[in-house]
């Protein structure tokens, strides 16, 4: 089982690890990453793991391999040097495509505060992200709730991790506002992200530690995509 060290320390841009194995298309395991993999909406950091000569792998993403979330392959792009298990090498996240996914992530889950209704999908970008909502109408105050969304990256609130057990996640399933994409259970505890006091969800993805950090934000376009399903676009402004 890989640790993932990004769950503890969102910041941290570089670690040192060792090559556990290799899976196919030459996708690299390490003992411990830094590497989010690909998963809710939020995709797989792109980077590099630097062997002690210099030589260097572009990793192209990070994916769960087969639905395993317990392990994390870094897939490199083609042509890459090939290591061997028991290299250690020096892993380095794009930091600055990173932080921009951090910054969204955060958004996103204040967009849910303000659009009050079951999330049935979603997609965060460097640039954009969106929810998709079980919303029949859209809301007719909608200068108003970017009003409220800015308010709430302005009031500068911490953004905190706890941890639950599977069973406490299971029987407090009010916490999730998703209705497809299941909470990341199955490692015996479950963590929650909080967000001063404004919102606490389940959710494994990688976070600002304030929302003063995300700077502005602009609501985009709100599409129908279904009787009751509406895709709310969200943007750095």
């Amino acid at each position: 089982m890989t640790e993932f060290v990004f769950r503890e320390d969102a910041y941290r841009r570089e670690i040192n690890a060792t090559i556990t194995g290799i899976a196919d298309r030459g996708a690299i395991v390490l003992d411990r990453t830094i590497f989010y993999a690909t998963s809710g909406g939020q995709p797989g950091d792109t980077g590099r793991l630097v062997l002690p000569d210099g030589t260097a792998i572009a990793v192209a993403t990070a994916v769960h391999p087969d639905g395993d979330k317990t392990q994390i392959l870094h897939v490199p792009e083609e042509g890459q040097p090939q290591p061997k298990v028991g290299d250690v090498v020096t892993a380095k996240i794009d930091w600055h495509r990173r932080h921009r996914l951090m910054r969204m992530h955060t958004a996103l889950h204040l967009l849910s505060v303000v659009f009050p209704f079951p999330v049935t999908g979603g997609s965060i970008g460097e640039d954009k992200g969106r929810l998709d909502f079980d919303m029949p109408e859209v809301p007719d105050d909608l200068q108003n709730l970017e009003l409220q969304l800015n308010a709430m990256v302005n009031g500068d609130s911490p953004v905190t991790s706890e941890w639950i057990s599977d069973d406490e996640m299971l029987a407090n399933a009010d916490l999730i506002k998703t209705m497809k994409v299941k909470p990341p259970m199955g490692q015996g505890r479950v963590r929650l992200v909080r967000i001063g006091e404004v919102d606490l969800q389940p959710c494994g993805g990688t976070h600002v530690a304030r929302t003063g950090e995300i700077g502005p934000l602009a609501l985009g376009k709100i599409e129908k995509k279904g009787k009751q399903n509406r895709r709310v676009s969200l943007l750095f402004a």
